[in-house]
């Protein structure tokens, strides 16, 4: 009995939508994982190339999986999996290695982090300049670099990478750059503007601006002026959602 015509062209096409929505040899890193059901894992990373991306890794919690000692937090991943339904299957997860592991206070950084890449980083949004300041916080952290420094550049380079904040220095009454020496409030849609006595939002010196924007934090009051513009401004795109990690810092270690 001969084979119906339609079987044989089904399986081809199958097998080549299968491979169509299969990803390999994707830089990645884990950014939270929970439980699901009673063996396997949803894993949220975060890749170079696709973003964040939810995955669930099936049997991870069995005691002789391979994927039991490599989902961890902080260490860099080479990942590959399957599917196009809004919760993608692992499918391999290999540990490449180069980066110092996170200790004490520096562990705590950087799950303040990955709790921003949560709450602020769209799924399925691909920003590979926000991949490398990630992978670059962590090494600096990992080398005891000045936490406070660290963060506010992660956080800014955050805000700026995902198109919700613009130019620092550009006043959003003229257009002109901003003077050092005068005080301005940073409206989170439009920018900064000459600060006024009636303003409830933190008021920074044009300079502190001016330093944010090229990224030099030598100066102790740009420190401490851009803390606090980067905590409304977080606050304002959280829309209300609350930085557990923030509180810990702010308790803590005054970050």
């Amino acid at each position: 009995m001969s084979v119906p015509a339609v079987d044989t062209a089904v399986r081809p096409r199958a097998r080549a939508t299968e491979r169509e929505h299969r990803i390999s040899g994707q830089p990645g890193f884990v950014l939270h994982s929970y439980p699901y059901k009673e063996t396997s894992l949803i894993v949220d990373v975060f890749t170079r190339d696709h973003g964040r991306v939810p995955l669930v890794a099936k049997g991870a919690k069995r005691p002789h999986s391979t994927l039991r000692g490599v989902l961890q937090t902080f260490q860099p991943l080479q990942l590959a999996w399957s599917g196009k339904s809004e919760v993608r299957t692992l499918v391999s997860a290999e540990w490449v290695g180069g980066l110092r592991p996170l200790e004490r206070s520096a562990l705590l950084c950087g799950f303040y982090l990955n709790e921003l890449l949560v709450k602020l980083l769209a799924r399925d949004d691909p920003h590979p300049a926000l991949f490398d300041h990630y992978v670059s916080a962590l090494n600096q952290l990992a080398h005891e670099e000045p936490a406070a420094i660290v963060l506010r550049k992660f956080e800014l380079a955050l805000l700026k990478e995902t198109g919700v904040a613009g130019s620092l220095v550009a006043s959003a009454q003229s257009g002109e750059d901003v003077a050092p020496n005068r005080y301005y409030v940073f409206d989170p849609d439009r920018g900064p503007r000459e600060a006024m006595a009636s303003d409830t939002s933190p008021a920074v010196l044009g300079k502190t601006l001016i330093d944010m924007e090229a990224g030099d934090y030598a100066d102790p009051a740009t420190q401490q002026q851009s803390k606090f513009l980067m905590r409304h401004l977080l606050a304002h795109h959280l829309g209300g959602m609350a930085l557990n990690t923030r509180q810990i810092l702010i308790d803590l270690l005054q970050l």
